[in-house]
C-alpha cells in the first residue's frame, strides 16, 4: 500500500544514506487497545555519525562536535513514537533525524562585525542629558527665596 518515501535530503545534495540506517521497533508505551499487544509500532532510528562515509568530512567533524552529548560511540538515535502506525513513525524518525543532521553540520554564522555609533546619535543623547539635569535643577528649592 504505502512505500518509504524517497531519500532524506539533509542540505543539498547530501541525503541520508538508506543502507547505513538502523532501525529498530518496539511496542509503544501508553494506553492499550484492541491492538496494542501485536503492533510494533514504537521506532529507533540509528546513524553512524562516526563511521559514515555519506557526508563530506568537514560536515561529519562539525556534527561530531556539536551532537558529542547525544552520541553514542559514534551513533546518534532518534526515537518516534506519537503515530499509532509504525510507517508514519518511521517517517516521522527519518525526517527528524535529517533534521537534527542538517542543524549539525550547517556552517557557523557569520562573526558579527562591531559598527561605530554615529556621532550624531551620540551627541543628540548628551544634549537630551543635558537639557533633563537642567529640568531637574530648576526644580530645586535652593532658588525660591
Amino acid at each position: 500500500m504505502y512505500g518509504m518515501p524517497g531519500p532524506h535530503v539533509i542540505r543539498g545534495s547530501v541525503s541520508l544514506p538508506e543502507a547505513e540506517l538502523m532501525w529498530r521497533f518496539s511496542r509503544s508505551s501508553g494506553p492499550g487497545g484492541q491492538h496494542v499487544n501485536t503492533s510494533d509500532s514504537k521506532v529507533e532510528l540509528s546513524f553512524d555519525l562516526a563511521r559514515t562515509e555519506a557526508l563530506p568530512e568537514v560536515w561529519k567533524q562539525r556534527a561530531l562536535e556539536r551532537l558529542a552529548g547525544r552520541l553514542v560511540d559514534g551513533v546518534v538515535t532518534v526515537r518516534s513514537s506519537e503515530h499509532r502506525s509504525q510507517w508514519r513513525n518511521r517517517e516521522t524518525a527519518a525526517v527528524r533525524l535529517a533534521a537534527l543532521l542538517a542543524e549539525a553540520t550547517a556552517p557557523p554564522p557569520k562573526p558579527r562585525r562591531p559598527t561605530r555609533i554615529p556621532r550624531g546619535i551620540n551627541e543628540r543623547r548628551l544634549r537630551e542629558k543635558k537639557q533633563r539635569s537642567e529640568t531637574k535643577r530648576g526644580r530645586s528649592a535652593r532658588d525660591w527665596s
